[in-house]
């Protein structure tokens, strides 16, 4: 896991692991949204989630393109924006998949405004 908000393309043409900004026709409202949502989290918005094992790793504002992070072929993010015109980014929303029910309200705090301020974009 991560602390991030992901964006389409998660895969590239080179299909090299990492790296590769894969820009999508929506490519800035994608970054839009992503940003809506990073902006108003208070550890993602640093761009710092600081896991531990990675904890060198940023992303500007909080949001990176998928495939410049890591290459994924056959994501439903990707699978979606192309086959059914649905714009989804993909929320990394904590450095442990599945965090302790003693996290969770913390979890909450971190994302309700966030959530609220990406349900407003609709």
């Amino acid at each position: 896991g991560s602390v991030v908000a992901s964006y389409p393309y998660d895969d590239s043409p080179t299909h090299k692991p990492t790296g590769v900004y894969s820009k999508s026709a929506d490519d800035e409202v994608f970054k839009y949204l992503a940003k809506a949502y990073a902006s108003h989290h208070p550890i993602m918005r640093t761009g710092k989630p600081n896991c531990p094992g990675e904890e060198g790793e940023t992303f500007q504002d909080g949001i990176t393109n998928g495939a410049q992070w890591y290459d994924v072929e056959g994501g439903m993010q990707d699978y979606n924006y192309v086959w059914a015109n649905c714009f989804e980014i993909t929320l990394e929303l904590s450095c442990c998949k599945y965090p302790p029910a003693s996290q969770l309200q913390q979890e909450w705090e971190n994302n309700r405004d966030s959530l609220l301020t990406f349900i407003e974009k609709v």
